[in-house]
Protein backbone atom coordinates (compact mmCIF):
# COMPACT_ATOMS: atom_id res chain seq x y z
CA UNK A 1 0.00 0.00 0.00
CA UNK A 2 1.49 3.52 -0.79
CA UNK A 3 0.89 5.72 1.67
CA UNK A 4 -1.07 8.26 -0.32
CA UNK A 5 -3.78 5.66 -0.19
CA UNK A 6 -3.58 4.63 3.56
CA UNK A 7 -3.02 8.08 5.02
CA UNK A 8 -5.91 10.43 6.16
CA UNK A 9 -5.81 14.50 5.75
CA UNK A 10 -6.55 17.39 8.40
CA UNK A 11 -9.64 18.40 6.56
CA UNK A 12 -11.81 19.31 10.36
CA UNK A 13 -12.45 22.16 11.45
CA UNK A 14 -12.69 24.20 14.94
CA UNK A 15 -16.62 24.45 13.66
CA UNK A 16 -16.84 20.96 12.36
CA UNK A 17 -14.82 19.68 15.40
CA UNK A 18 -17.13 21.03 17.33
CA UNK A 19 -20.18 19.96 15.78
CA UNK A 20 -19.38 16.11 15.99
CA UNK A 21 -18.81 15.98 19.23
CA UNK A 22 -21.58 17.93 20.55
CA UNK A 23 -23.91 16.38 17.32
CA UNK A 24 -22.93 12.37 18.93
CA UNK A 25 -23.24 13.80 22.49
CA UNK A 26 -27.18 15.03 21.80
CA UNK A 27 -28.32 12.00 20.58
CA UNK A 28 -31.66 10.53 21.71
CA UNK A 29 -30.82 9.86 25.59
CA UNK A 30 -31.88 13.04 26.56
CA UNK A 31 -34.84 12.42 25.27
CA UNK A 32 -35.60 8.87 26.43
CA UNK A 33 -34.17 8.58 29.73
CA UNK A 34 -35.70 11.02 31.99
CA UNK A 35 -38.31 8.69 32.44
CA UNK A 36 -35.91 5.46 33.76
CA UNK A 37 -33.97 7.75 35.69
CA UNK A 38 -37.10 9.34 37.38
CA UNK A 39 -37.73 6.11 38.51
CA UNK A 40 -34.32 4.74 39.28
CA UNK A 41 -34.56 7.89 42.09
CA UNK A 42 -37.72 8.91 42.28
CA UNK A 43 -37.78 12.54 42.49
CA UNK A 44 -36.63 15.24 40.00
CA UNK A 45 -34.04 16.98 42.82
CA UNK A 46 -32.10 13.53 42.51
CA UNK A 47 -32.41 13.09 39.21
CA UNK A 48 -31.42 16.51 38.29
CA UNK A 49 -28.47 15.67 40.26
CA UNK A 50 -27.60 13.18 39.05
CA UNK A 51 -27.52 15.40 35.22
CA UNK A 52 -24.88 17.38 37.32
CA UNK A 53 -22.84 14.42 38.54
CA UNK A 54 -23.08 12.94 35.13
CA UNK A 55 -22.02 16.06 33.12
CA UNK A 56 -18.82 16.83 35.79
CA UNK A 57 -17.81 13.28 35.40
CA UNK A 58 -18.06 14.02 31.64
CA UNK A 59 -16.09 17.54 31.81
CA UNK A 60 -13.42 16.00 34.00
CA UNK A 61 -12.91 13.20 31.28
CA UNK A 62 -12.43 15.87 28.70
CA UNK A 63 -10.60 18.26 30.36
CA UNK A 64 -7.95 15.15 31.17
CA UNK A 65 -8.33 13.83 27.38
CA UNK A 66 -7.54 17.59 26.05
CA UNK A 67 -4.17 17.13 26.98
CA UNK A 68 -3.72 13.86 26.06
CA UNK A 69 -5.13 14.63 22.59
CA UNK A 70 -3.46 17.27 21.78
CA UNK A 71 0.09 16.18 23.09
CA UNK A 72 -0.82 12.94 20.56
CA UNK A 73 -3.34 13.85 17.77
CA UNK A 74 -3.43 10.70 15.96
CA UNK A 75 -6.35 9.09 14.16
CA UNK A 76 -8.78 7.19 16.51
CA UNK A 77 -6.66 9.41 19.34
CA UNK A 78 -7.78 7.14 21.96
CA UNK A 79 -6.72 3.68 20.30
CA UNK A 80 -2.94 5.22 20.20
CA UNK A 81 -3.05 6.97 23.84
CA UNK A 82 -3.94 3.22 24.98
CA UNK A 83 -1.11 1.72 22.40
CA UNK A 84 1.85 4.44 23.75
CA UNK A 85 0.76 4.12 27.23
CA UNK A 86 0.23 0.22 27.33
CA UNK A 87 1.51 -1.50 24.56
CA UNK A 88 -0.07 -3.64 21.61
CA UNK A 89 -2.04 -5.94 23.67
CA UNK A 90 -3.87 -3.88 25.85
CA UNK A 91 -4.24 -1.37 22.68
CA UNK A 92 -5.58 -4.51 20.81
CA UNK A 93 -8.42 -5.21 23.37
CA UNK A 94 -9.27 -1.43 23.39
CA UNK A 95 -9.58 -1.46 19.91
CA UNK A 96 -12.16 -5.24 19.89
CA UNK A 97 -13.64 -3.97 22.89
CA UNK A 98 -14.73 -0.44 20.65
CA UNK A 99 -15.88 -2.08 17.29
CA UNK A 100 -17.67 -4.98 19.26
CA UNK A 101 -19.45 -3.70 21.57
CA UNK A 102 -19.00 -0.40 23.17
CA UNK A 103 -19.11 2.36 19.86
CA UNK A 104 -21.16 0.10 17.22
CA UNK A 105 -23.50 -1.14 19.97
CA UNK A 106 -23.69 2.68 20.70
CA UNK A 107 -24.26 3.65 17.01
CA UNK A 108 -27.02 0.90 16.96
CA UNK A 109 -28.63 2.23 20.11
CA UNK A 110 -28.68 5.17 18.11
CA UNK A 111 -30.14 3.82 15.02
CA UNK A 112 -33.11 1.64 16.79
CA UNK A 113 -33.64 5.43 18.80
CA UNK A 114 -34.06 6.83 14.77
CA UNK A 115 -36.95 4.08 14.53
CA UNK A 116 -39.00 4.88 17.18
CA UNK A 117 -39.37 8.41 16.88
CA UNK A 118 -40.13 7.65 13.49
CA UNK A 119 -42.60 5.45 14.77
CA UNK A 120 -43.98 7.89 17.25
CA UNK A 121 -44.50 10.44 13.74
CA UNK A 122 -45.93 7.39 12.14
CA UNK A 123 -48.90 6.36 14.74
CA UNK A 124 -47.38 3.70 15.64
CA UNK A 125 -47.39 1.89 12.23
CA UNK A 126 -43.86 0.58 12.89
CA UNK A 127 -44.75 -1.63 15.53
CA UNK A 128 -45.80 -4.52 13.50
CA UNK A 129 -42.96 -7.56 13.76
CA UNK A 130 -43.02 -9.72 10.93
CA UNK A 131 -41.18 -12.72 13.27
CA UNK A 132 -40.13 -13.32 16.84
CA UNK A 133 -37.70 -15.34 18.55
CA UNK A 134 -37.32 -16.22 22.14
CA UNK A 135 -33.79 -16.87 23.55
CA UNK A 136 -33.29 -19.04 26.61
CA UNK A 137 -33.62 -16.54 29.40
CA UNK A 138 -36.93 -14.75 28.21
CA UNK A 139 -34.63 -12.22 25.40
CA UNK A 140 -37.01 -11.69 22.79
CA UNK A 141 -35.20 -11.32 19.19
CA UNK A 142 -37.90 -9.07 16.87
CA UNK A 143 -37.78 -7.95 13.09
CA UNK A 144 -39.96 -5.90 11.73
CA UNK A 145 -40.34 -2.35 10.28
CA UNK A 146 -39.10 -0.69 13.22
CA UNK A 147 -35.56 -2.63 12.82
CA UNK A 148 -35.60 -2.50 8.60
CA UNK A 149 -36.01 1.36 9.82
CA UNK A 150 -32.83 0.86 12.03
CA UNK A 151 -31.11 -0.63 9.83
CA UNK A 152 -31.90 1.97 7.11
CA UNK A 153 -30.69 4.93 9.58
CA UNK A 154 -27.22 3.05 9.36
CA UNK A 155 -26.45 2.54 5.79
CA UNK A 156 -27.48 6.18 4.99
CA UNK A 157 -25.24 7.45 7.44
CA UNK A 158 -22.57 4.99 6.01
CA UNK A 159 -22.80 5.97 2.78
CA UNK A 160 -22.40 9.53 3.59
CA UNK A 161 -20.03 9.44 5.75
CA UNK A 162 -17.74 8.05 2.68
CA UNK A 163 -17.22 11.46 1.48
CA UNK A 164 -14.93 13.80 2.67
CA UNK A 165 -14.34 14.78 6.29
CA UNK A 166 -15.25 18.41 5.46
CA UNK A 167 -18.26 17.25 4.23
CA UNK A 168 -18.96 14.99 7.17
CA UNK A 169 -18.26 17.94 9.38
CA UNK A 170 -20.10 20.04 7.31
CA UNK A 171 -23.26 17.30 7.81
CA UNK A 172 -22.50 17.43 11.12
CA UNK A 173 -22.82 21.17 11.79
CA UNK A 174 -26.12 21.41 10.27
CA UNK A 175 -27.64 19.06 12.11
CA UNK A 176 -26.57 20.22 15.50
CA UNK A 177 -27.35 23.53 15.09
CA UNK A 178 -30.55 21.85 14.64
CA UNK A 179 -30.55 19.97 17.73
CA UNK A 180 -29.87 23.21 19.94
CA UNK A 181 -32.98 24.91 18.33
CA UNK A 182 -34.98 22.34 19.16
CA UNK A 183 -33.49 21.61 22.50
CA UNK A 184 -34.00 25.59 23.34
CA UNK A 185 -37.90 25.41 21.68
CA UNK A 186 -38.81 22.69 23.84
CA UNK A 187 -37.52 24.40 27.75
CA UNK A 188 -38.64 27.96 26.57
CA UNK A 189 -42.27 26.61 25.73
CA UNK A 190 -42.59 24.76 28.34
CA UNK A 191 -41.62 27.00 30.72
CA UNK A 192 -43.40 29.49 29.16
CA UNK A 193 -46.79 28.16 27.15
CA UNK A 194 -47.33 24.78 29.25
CA UNK A 195 -49.05 26.57 32.54
CA UNK A 196 -46.90 24.72 34.57
CA UNK A 197 -46.39 23.77 38.42
CA UNK A 198 -42.81 24.23 40.28
CA UNK A 199 -44.28 22.11 43.09
CA UNK A 200 -43.70 19.37 40.60
CA UNK A 201 -39.78 19.51 41.28
CA UNK A 202 -40.56 19.03 45.23
CA UNK A 203 -42.58 15.68 44.34
CA UNK A 204 -41.77 12.14 44.08
CA UNK A 205 -42.53 9.59 42.24
CA UNK A 206 -45.69 7.58 43.72
CA UNK A 207 -46.88 4.33 41.61
CA UNK A 208 -45.63 5.07 38.48
CA UNK A 209 -45.70 2.11 36.09
CA UNK A 210 -42.22 2.21 35.42
CA UNK A 211 -42.41 -0.02 32.61
CA UNK A 212 -39.51 -1.97 31.66
CA UNK A 213 -37.20 -0.59 34.46
CA UNK A 214 -35.51 -2.83 36.40
CA UNK A 215 -34.01 -0.60 39.75
CA UNK A 216 -37.08 1.46 41.16
CA UNK A 217 -35.57 1.09 44.68
CA UNK A 218 -33.31 4.14 45.20
CA UNK A 219 -30.38 4.83 47.04
CA UNK A 220 -27.41 3.78 45.76
CA UNK A 221 -28.16 1.28 43.24
CA UNK A 222 -30.90 3.36 42.10
CA UNK A 223 -28.57 6.52 41.51
CA UNK A 224 -26.11 4.12 40.08
CA UNK A 225 -28.59 2.99 37.47
CA UNK A 226 -29.15 6.89 36.59
CA UNK A 227 -25.79 7.27 35.60
CA UNK A 228 -25.90 5.15 33.49
CA UNK A 229 -29.05 6.44 31.74
CA UNK A 230 -27.49 10.26 32.38
CA UNK A 231 -23.95 8.76 30.91
CA UNK A 232 -25.75 7.30 27.90
CA UNK A 233 -26.57 10.82 27.13
CA UNK A 234 -23.40 12.43 27.71
CA UNK A 235 -21.60 9.74 25.86
CA UNK A 236 -20.10 11.25 23.31
CA UNK A 237 -18.38 14.06 25.06
CA UNK A 238 -14.83 11.98 23.33
CA UNK A 239 -15.74 11.54 20.37
CA UNK A 240 -13.53 14.17 18.42
CA UNK A 241 -10.56 11.96 19.46
CA UNK A 242 -11.21 9.45 16.84
CA UNK A 243 -11.02 12.23 14.06
CA UNK A 244 -8.14 13.43 15.99
CA UNK A 245 -5.45 12.73 12.95
CA UNK A 246 -8.12 14.98 10.94
CA UNK A 247 -8.50 17.91 12.84
CA UNK A 248 -6.68 20.94 11.80
CA UNK A 249 -4.38 23.02 14.48
CA UNK A 250 -5.33 20.28 16.70
CA UNK A 251 -3.07 21.53 19.96
CA UNK A 252 -5.84 24.35 19.88
CA UNK A 253 -8.66 22.84 18.62
CA UNK A 254 -9.03 19.48 19.89
CA UNK A 255 -9.40 20.98 23.40
CA UNK A 256 -11.91 23.65 22.35
CA UNK A 257 -14.33 20.97 20.99
CA UNK A 258 -14.01 18.99 24.18
CA UNK A 259 -14.34 21.62 26.78
CA UNK A 260 -16.18 23.88 24.81
CA UNK A 261 -18.97 21.31 23.36
CA UNK A 262 -19.36 19.41 27.33
CA UNK A 263 -19.87 22.84 28.75
CA UNK A 264 -22.83 23.59 25.87
CA UNK A 265 -24.68 20.10 26.28
CA UNK A 266 -24.44 20.08 30.35
CA UNK A 267 -26.30 24.07 30.08
CA UNK A 268 -29.08 22.21 27.73
CA UNK A 269 -29.37 19.25 29.18
CA UNK A 270 -30.56 20.62 33.17
CA UNK A 271 -32.57 23.51 31.07
CA UNK A 272 -34.95 20.85 29.38
CA UNK A 273 -34.78 18.48 32.33
CA UNK A 274 -36.35 21.49 34.52
CA UNK A 275 -38.73 22.26 31.46
CA UNK A 276 -39.93 18.31 31.96
CA UNK A 277 -40.55 18.99 35.73
CA UNK A 278 -42.34 22.10 35.09
CA UNK A 279 -45.03 20.46 32.92
CA UNK A 280 -45.00 17.08 34.40
CA UNK A 281 -45.40 15.88 37.83
CA UNK A 282 -42.77 12.23 38.10
CA UNK A 283 -45.32 9.82 38.44
CA UNK A 284 -46.54 11.03 35.29
CA UNK A 285 -42.74 10.93 34.06
CA UNK A 286 -42.35 7.58 35.36
CA UNK A 287 -46.44 6.30 33.95
CA UNK A 288 -44.48 7.53 29.92
CA UNK A 289 -44.56 4.41 27.94
CA UNK A 290 -40.92 3.14 26.98
CA UNK A 291 -41.77 3.02 23.38
CA UNK A 292 -42.35 7.12 23.77
CA UNK A 293 -40.29 10.03 25.30
CA UNK A 294 -41.30 12.21 27.78
CA UNK A 295 -40.20 15.01 25.43
CA UNK A 296 -42.49 14.10 23.23
CA UNK A 297 -45.82 13.76 26.06
CA UNK A 298 -44.60 17.48 27.54
CA UNK A 299 -45.25 19.22 23.31
CA UNK A 300 -48.15 17.47 22.93
CA UNK A 301 -49.38 19.22 26.09
CA UNK A 302 -48.32 22.29 24.68
CA UNK A 303 -49.41 22.37 21.68
CA UNK A 304 -51.85 19.23 21.59
CA UNK A 305 -51.94 16.28 19.11
CA UNK A 306 -49.99 18.12 16.33
CA UNK A 307 -47.08 19.19 18.33
CA UNK A 308 -46.17 14.83 18.53
CA UNK A 309 -45.51 14.70 15.12
CA UNK A 310 -43.40 17.98 15.05
CA UNK A 311 -41.32 16.86 18.71
CA UNK A 312 -40.97 12.91 16.61
CA UNK A 313 -39.75 14.78 13.68
CA UNK A 314 -37.27 16.72 15.55
CA UNK A 315 -36.29 13.74 17.75
CA UNK A 316 -35.33 11.87 14.57
CA UNK A 317 -33.00 14.59 13.80
CA UNK A 318 -31.53 14.63 16.63
CA UNK A 319 -30.93 10.66 16.66
CA UNK A 320 -29.76 10.93 12.94
CA UNK A 321 -27.35 13.64 13.67
CA UNK A 322 -26.09 11.55 16.74
CA UNK A 323 -25.69 8.13 14.39
CA UNK A 324 -23.89 10.66 11.72
CA UNK A 325 -21.48 11.47 13.72
CA UNK A 326 -20.52 8.11 15.70
CA UNK A 327 -20.56 6.51 12.34
CA UNK A 328 -17.88 9.01 11.49
CA UNK A 329 -15.85 8.75 14.24
CA UNK A 330 -15.52 4.89 15.06
CA UNK A 331 -14.50 3.71 11.58
CA UNK A 332 -11.52 5.26 12.17
CA UNK A 333 -10.71 2.44 14.67
CA UNK A 334 -10.49 -0.51 12.34
CA UNK A 335 -8.79 1.77 10.33
CA UNK A 336 -5.62 2.27 13.11
CA UNK A 337 -6.23 -1.23 13.81
CA UNK A 338 -5.40 -2.15 10.39
CA UNK A 339 -1.98 0.26 10.32
CA UNK A 340 -0.56 -1.40 13.05
CA UNK A 341 -0.99 -4.70 11.62
CA UNK A 342 -3.67 -6.00 14.17
CA UNK A 343 -6.56 -6.61 11.69
CA UNK A 344 -6.25 -7.17 8.24
CA UNK A 345 -4.51 -4.51 5.98
CA UNK A 346 -6.84 -3.45 3.66
CA UNK A 347 -8.95 -1.75 6.23
CA UNK A 348 -6.04 0.97 6.60
CA UNK A 349 -6.69 2.00 2.78
CA UNK A 350 -8.46 5.42 2.24
CA UNK A 351 -10.13 6.47 -0.80
CA UNK A 352 -7.67 8.58 -3.11
CA UNK A 353 -10.57 10.94 -3.92
CA UNK A 354 -12.22 11.60 -0.38
CA UNK A 355 -9.47 10.24 1.97
CA UNK A 356 -11.18 8.37 3.95
CA UNK A 357 -11.40 4.94 5.09
CA UNK A 358 -13.95 3.53 3.00
CA UNK A 359 -13.57 -0.17 3.91
CA UNK A 360 -13.78 0.18 7.09
CA UNK A 361 -17.18 2.00 7.02
CA UNK A 362 -18.71 -0.62 5.76
CA UNK A 363 -17.28 -3.51 7.62
CA UNK A 364 -18.41 -1.07 10.63
CA UNK A 365 -22.04 -0.62 9.30
CA UNK A 366 -22.38 -4.29 8.70
CA UNK A 367 -21.40 -5.63 12.28
CA UNK A 368 -23.85 -2.44 13.51
CA UNK A 369 -26.54 -3.32 11.80
CA UNK A 370 -26.35 -6.98 12.87
CA UNK A 371 -25.78 -5.59 16.45
CA UNK A 372 -29.30 -3.51 16.32
CA UNK A 373 -31.30 -6.32 15.56
CA UNK A 374 -30.12 -8.24 18.65
CA UNK A 375 -31.60 -5.90 21.56
CA UNK A 376 -33.81 -3.43 22.71
CA UNK A 377 -32.81 0.22 23.09
CA UNK A 378 -31.80 0.11 26.89
CA UNK A 379 -30.18 -3.59 26.62
CA UNK A 380 -28.14 -1.74 23.83
CA UNK A 381 -27.32 1.47 25.58
CA UNK A 382 -26.26 -0.58 29.02
CA UNK A 383 -23.49 -2.39 27.05
CA UNK A 384 -22.07 0.23 25.27
CA UNK A 385 -22.05 2.22 28.38
CA UNK A 386 -20.37 -0.43 30.73
CA UNK A 387 -17.48 -1.14 27.84
CA UNK A 388 -17.19 2.72 27.59
CA UNK A 389 -16.54 3.73 30.86
CA UNK A 390 -14.30 0.79 31.29
CA UNK A 391 -11.43 2.06 28.79
CA UNK A 392 -12.38 6.18 29.47
CA UNK A 393 -10.50 5.25 32.91
CA UNK A 394 -8.29 3.81 31.56
CA UNK A 395 -7.32 6.45 28.94
CA UNK A 396 -7.76 8.92 31.69
CA UNK A 397 -4.92 6.77 33.72
CA UNK A 398 -2.63 7.26 31.24
CA UNK A 399 -2.47 10.72 31.85
CA UNK A 400 0.36 10.34 34.56
CA UNK A 401 2.15 7.53 33.02
CA UNK A 402 2.64 9.95 30.14
CA UNK A 403 3.41 12.83 32.92
CA UNK A 404 6.18 10.73 34.05
CA UNK A 405 7.85 9.23 31.59
CA UNK A 406 7.61 11.96 28.77
CA UNK A 407 7.77 15.09 30.98
CA UNK A 408 9.48 17.47 28.44
CA UNK A 409 7.26 16.47 25.74
CA UNK A 410 5.46 19.16 24.07
CA UNK A 411 1.83 19.81 25.70
CA UNK A 412 -0.23 22.26 23.97
CA UNK A 413 -2.67 22.03 27.00
CA UNK A 414 -2.08 20.99 29.93
CA UNK A 415 -5.23 19.40 32.71
CA UNK A 416 -6.94 22.01 34.50
CA UNK A 417 -6.90 21.14 38.06
CA UNK A 418 -4.08 18.47 37.86
CA UNK A 419 -4.04 15.78 39.26
CA UNK A 420 -7.24 16.34 40.98
CA UNK A 421 -9.51 16.43 38.42
CA UNK A 422 -8.26 13.33 36.18
CA UNK A 423 -8.09 11.09 39.88
CA UNK A 424 -11.99 12.23 40.19
CA UNK A 425 -12.86 11.29 37.02
CA UNK A 426 -11.23 7.49 37.78
CA UNK A 427 -12.54 6.92 41.60
CA UNK A 428 -15.88 8.37 40.47
CA UNK A 429 -15.57 5.25 36.57
CA UNK A 430 -14.80 2.90 39.40
CA UNK A 431 -17.16 2.90 41.48
CA UNK A 432 -19.67 3.31 38.24
CA UNK A 433 -18.34 -0.06 37.27
CA UNK A 434 -18.80 -1.59 40.19
CA UNK A 435 -21.85 -0.77 40.83
CA UNK A 436 -22.71 -1.80 37.10
CA UNK A 437 -21.64 -5.30 37.72
CA UNK A 438 -22.79 -5.76 41.06
CA UNK A 439 -26.04 -4.17 40.14
CA UNK A 440 -27.02 -5.94 36.53
CA UNK A 441 -24.20 -8.95 36.80
CA UNK A 442 -25.98 -10.49 33.72
CA UNK A 443 -25.46 -8.07 31.33
CA UNK A 444 -21.96 -6.99 32.96
CA UNK A 445 -20.83 -10.52 32.60
CA UNK A 446 -21.41 -10.95 29.18
CA UNK A 447 -19.99 -7.76 28.52
CA UNK A 448 -16.46 -8.81 30.33
CA UNK A 449 -16.43 -11.74 28.43
CA UNK A 450 -16.71 -10.53 25.14
CA UNK A 451 -13.84 -7.99 26.28
CA UNK A 452 -11.90 -10.71 27.06
CA UNK A 453 -12.04 -12.79 24.75
CA UNK A 454 -9.97 -10.57 22.72
CA UNK A 455 -7.04 -11.47 24.37
CA UNK A 456 -6.92 -15.06 22.87
CA UNK A 457 -7.97 -13.67 18.89
CA UNK A 458 -4.89 -11.42 19.72
CA UNK A 459 -2.51 -13.86 20.71
CA UNK A 460 -3.88 -15.81 17.23
CA UNK A 461 -2.90 -13.15 15.45
CA UNK A 462 0.39 -12.25 16.50
CA UNK A 463 1.20 -15.91 16.22
CA UNK A 464 0.37 -16.09 12.95
CA UNK A 465 2.09 -12.70 12.53
CA UNK A 466 5.32 -14.11 14.00
CA UNK A 467 4.93 -17.19 11.46
CA UNK A 468 4.91 -15.24 8.56
CA UNK A 469 7.13 -12.19 8.92
CA UNK A 470 6.93 -9.04 7.70
CA UNK A 471 7.22 -5.22 7.69
CA UNK A 472 5.23 -3.74 10.49
CA UNK A 473 3.27 -0.81 9.28
CA UNK A 474 3.96 2.60 11.83
CA UNK A 475 1.65 5.13 11.99
CA UNK A 476 2.62 8.10 10.24
CA UNK A 477 3.37 11.24 12.49
CA UNK A 478 0.89 14.03 11.52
Amino acid sequence: MTTEHTQLIRGLGLIGAISVNVGNIIGTGVFLKARVMTCNVGSPGKALAVWVVAGLLAMAGALTYAELLAMKPRAAGEYGIVRDAYGRPLSFIYGWTQFLIARTASAAALAVGFAIFLNDLLGGALRHPYFEYTLPGGHVISFGRLQLVALAAIIVTTIINCAAVAVSGGVAAVLTGAKIVVLIGVGFGAFFYSGGDWGSLNMANAGGACEGVAITTGGIAGFAAAMIGALWAYDGWNNITFLAGEVKNPGRNLPLALIGGGLVVMALYLFVNISYYHVMTPTEVANVAASSSVAAEVIRRLLGAFAVTLMAAAMMTSSFGALHASVLATARIPYALAKDGLVVKSLARVSPRTHVPVRSLLIQGVWASLIALSGSYDTLTDYAIFALTLFYALVAASIFIFRRREPDAERPYKTWGYPVVPILFLIVSTWLIFETIRSNPGRSGIGLFLILLGLPVYWIIESRRKRAPQPEVEFVKD
